[in-house]
C-alpha cells in the first residue's frame, strides 16, 4: 500500500494557514470598493429610489436621466479641460524636474546631498494643507489668483518630493557599469544615461505618473481657495459642488458626475499598474 506523498499532505495545511489571510483580503477589497459601487448604483437609481426610506443594494429599475444631468450642467466641458490641463501640466513638469534632481543625488556625489534628501523627505511628509493661507497670500500680493497657471504650479510642489524619492531609488537601482560602458564607447554622460538607462526607467516613471495624476486630479481645497472669482478657470473637483443648493443635494446627479469624475484616473490606473508595482518597489532601493 502506498503512503501519501509529504507535500500533498502539506498543501490542504497550507490552504487552512492561508484562509485567515485570503478572507482578510476579501473583506478589505469588500469595505474598498463598496462605496464606489455604492456610488455607481445610485448614479444609475431613478430619484425615488434614491430618496426611498428602504434602499436596495440592487436597484430595481435603471436611469441615465443623472448622467444627462450632470453631463449638461453648465461648465461641464470647461472644467473638465481645465482639468486635465492643469494635471498633465504638474505632472509632466514635475517629471522633468525630478528626473533631473534624483539623476544628481543618485549618481552624482557632492556636498549637500545627504542634506537635500533630508529635505526633500521633510517636504514630502509635511501636511500641505498647513500651507494654504502663505500660497493664498503670495499668490494675492503677486496677482496670481483665479488663474490655472497657479494651480499648476501648487500640484508641481505637492507631488515633486515623491517623484524624486521614487525616481532616485529607481535610478540608484540601475548599475552604473552600463552607463560606463556607453562612455568607453564614445557617449557623453548625458548620451549614456538618455540611451541605456533612461528606457530601464519607465516603471519608475509610470508609478510617479500615476501618484501625480491622481493626485492633481482629486485635489480640492487649492482649486477652491485660489480660483475665487473667475469660475471658468474651476475644476472638475469645485464643478462637482455646483450640485448642492438652499433646496438640498441633487443626489443623482452628484453620484453621476463624481462617477465620470472617476473614470480618468481609473483609465490611467488600469493603463498603467503592470509598472506600479515594480516602480515603487524599487523606489524603495538604497542608492
Amino acid at each position: 500500500m502506498s503512503t501519501p506523498h509529504p507535500s500533498s499532505q502539506r498543501a490542504p495545511r497550507r490552504a487552512l494557514r492561508r484562509l485567515p489571510l485570503n478572507a482578510a483580503a476579501l473583506l478589505t477589497v469588500v469595505v474598498c470598493l463598496f462605496p464606489v459601487y455604492w456610488m455607481v448604483t445610485t448614479a444609475l437609481k431613478p430619484s425615488t429610489d434614491i430618496q426611498s426610506y428602504d434602499p436596495r443594494l440592487i436597484p430595481g429599475a435603471w436611469t441615465l436621466d443623472h448622467f444627462r444631468r450632470a453631463v449638461g450642467a453648465d461648465g461641464f466641458a470647461l472644467f473638465w479641460r481645465n482639468s486635465i490641463l492643469v494635471t498633465l501640466s504638474a505632472v509632466l513638469l514635475a517629471l522633468l524636474v525630478a528626473l533631473g534632481a534624483a539623476y544628481a543625488v543618485a549618481r552624482m556625489r557632492w556636498r549637500g546631498r545627504r542634506q537635500f534628501m533630508l529635505a526633500v523627505f521633510i517636504a514630502q511628509m509635511a501636511p500641505w494643507e498647513s500651507l494654504i493661507i502663505p500660497i493664498y497670500i503670495i499668490s494675492r500680493d503677486t496677482g496670481m489668483l483665479d488663474r490655472l497657471p497657479t494651480l499648476t504650479l501648487v500640484y508641481f510642489m505637492i507631488t515633486l518630493p515623491f517623484t524624486v524619492v521614487v525616481l532616485r531609488g529607481f535610478i540608484a537601482g540601475i548599475p552604473p557599469e552600463l552607463e560606463e560602458a556607453a562612455q568607453v564607447d564614445g557617449c557623453t554622460r548625458g548620451a549614456a544615461f538618455r540611451k541605456v538607462a533612461f528606457p530601464l526607467l519607465a516603471p519608475g516613471l509610470m508609478a510617479t505618473s500615476l501618484f501625480g495624476f491622481i493626485t492633481a486630479w482629486n485635489e480640492f481645497t487649492y482649486a477652491n481657495f485660489l480660483i475665487i472669482k473667475q469660475q471658468d478657470s474651476r475644476t472638475l473637483p469645485v464643478w462637482l459642488s455646483s450640485f448642492q443648493s438652499t433646496f438640498g443635494t441633487d443626489w443623482g446627479a452628484t453620484m453621476a458626475a463624481s462617477t465620470l469624475f472617476a473614470l480618468p484616473a481609473l483609465v490611467v490606473f488600469l493603463a498603467l499598474q503592470r509598472h506600479v508595482t515594480a516602480g515603487l518597489a524599487s523606489g524603495g532601493v538604497k542608492g
